[in-house]
């Protein structure tokens, strides 16, 4: 049984382009092998902005938490834990402005955590995550990997390396807003990579 988490960061929910997206890899993934599938919709989960009360929680040893700062930190602690326990990460990334969406940006502070899922030596920072594969679902509007404008791409492979997860792949469909012949090769030529990419995660 293969653990999988899938993080759909869509403002359209289901609707959106990267959540079909990550929906066909899954679909894929499950008729190769079997899936426990745990899912987080951010746009649908409580918690909102990361505040200064909530990472003073972090910092305060359990025992010495009051009852608001360990409902606080369980927030980010249950977050960490589907990370740790998933044998494979799925993550469906529309593209905001040049940017990931807030919301994602959301579920990544609560994620990095000093002492917790990263640490601080002589020699450096050191990821405390066990290496496992992260699948991006890229949607975008136009036409942007391989530019300076896809800011997402470096980001995102720089934030799992941080914490120790460097197989980081990507399956990009673009210029979605270009007209439906270019969205239609473009989610066909999507598809093409999803199955090469599910066949390779269980062979």
């Amino acid at each position: 049984m293969r653990n999988v988490l899938a993080i759909f960061s869509s403002l359209s929910q289901q609707d959106g382009n990267s959540a079909k997206l990550t929906s066909q890899y899954l679909s894929e993934l499950q008729k190769n092998t079997d899936v426990n599938l745990t899912t987080r919709d951010l746009y649908t989960q409580e918690g909102g902005h990361l505040t200064k009360d909530e990472m003073e929680a972090w910092m305060t040893e359990p025992a010495s938490r009051s009852e608001r700062q360990t409902e606080l930190a369980a927030i980010s602690d249950a977050l960490i834990e589907e990370v740790k326990a998933a044998d494979e990460i799925v993550l469906g990334v529309p593209m905001y402005n040049f940017g990931i969406p807030s919301a994602l940006k959301v579920w990544i502070d609560r994620v990095a955590r000093a002492g917790v899922t990263f640490r601080y030596t002589d020699n450096g920072p050191e990821g405390l995550l066990e290496n496992k594969p992260v699948t991006v679902l890229a949607a975008r509007g136009g036409q942007y990997q391989g530019t300076e404008m896809d800011t997402q791409t470096p980001y995102l492979k720089h934030f799992f390396n941080f914490l120790g997860i460097t197989n980081v792949r990507f399956v990009y469909a673009e210029g979605l807003a270009m007209g439906e012949q270019a969205a239609s090769e473009s989610f066909s030529r999507a598809n093409e990579k999803i199955v090469e990419l599910t066949r390779t995660s269980v062979d």
